[in-house]
């Protein structure tokens, strides 16, 4: 009976050894995550210079990009599928999901991943008759390093008025409010700090820029107004690592916004 006694003694004493030695050894789960507005494939000078929104984009070396006014084989842009040939050219996974028809095309969200989809949703927003329709991209994907699963949702809001935004934060707020994995929520508000839709959002999402002094992304060539956002949920579950604002006067009218989140345990 002593023998046995000890042996149980033994090795609980090692797992409380082990056990903290494992936990300081995982490695942590880090990602950057992009939110860009690329309006429309088109440059500040209106032209179409796919090399130089890539370039944005590798640049960062971001794990996970929100494209919004992204054109799938719209008139305007060339018939350019623009998810896929960004992904081309950053040598990223891309998707594209449609908000609406437009100019002979699509017109909506793009994700591009570093790593491969589990699943994907497009979420089709609610919006004021004579808004443009908007919608929410889902993916789910794993990260290998660590085999955590998170979900990264971009999304566009209504550029028109505050009630389409507000409806469209408070379905964001009802859809995603119910995914089983830490999810990280990026993208054009087209709102700013303090509004109705940003405090909406702020009941369900932790926001990563400064209250005291946001960082604004619109207009590149002179930021005045933030309206490109990334956020997380639960909140317990993300810390902000760093965050910048990067201005490139020539990609696109809007600045991107770079975070690098740690997934922390729960």
């Amino acid at each position: 009976m002593k023998q046995i006694k000890l042996k149980i003694s033994i090795a609980l004493l090692l797992i409380a050894i082990i056990a903290p030695v494992q936990a300081q050894n995982k490695k942590k789960t880090i990602v950057k995550v992009l939110s860009y507005n690329i309006y429309g494939g088109r440059t500040t000078k209106l032209d179409y210079n796919l090399e130089a929104v890539a370039k944005v984009i590798k640049d960062t070396d971001p794990d996970f990009v929100a494209m919004q006014e992204v054109d799938y084989k719209v008139n305007r842009s060339k018939k350019y599928d623009l998810a896929t040939e960004l992904g081309y050219r950053t040598k990223m996974a891309p998707i594209f999901a449609r908000a609406m028809y437009y100019d002979g095309g699509e017109y909506g969200e793009g994700v591009l991943s570093k790593y491969s989809f589990i699943s994907t949703r497009n979420v089709p927003l609610p919006y004021i008759e004579g808004e443009e329709p908007r919608a929410a991209l889902e993916i789910i994907t794993e990260i290998p390093e660590t085999k955590d699963t998170i979900a990264f949702v971009g999304t566009h809001f209504a550029h028109e008025g505050n009630a389409g935004r507000e409806i469209q934060a408070k379905r964001i707020n009802e859809v995603f409010s119910k995914n089983k994995y830490p999810t990280i929520l990026a993208g054009d508000l087209n709102a700013t700090p303090g509004s109705g839709p940003i405090n909406t959002l702020e009941e369900m999402w932790q926001t990563t820029y400064d209250r005291e002094n946001p960082e604004p992304t619109i207009p590149s060539d002179n930021p005045r107004t933030k309206l490109d956002y990334v956020m997380f949920y639960p909140k317990n579950r993300w810390k902000v690592l760093d965050k910048k604002v990067i201005a490139d006067t020539y990609a696109s009218d809007h600045c991107v916004y770079l975070v690098t989140l740690e997934l922390l345990d729960e």
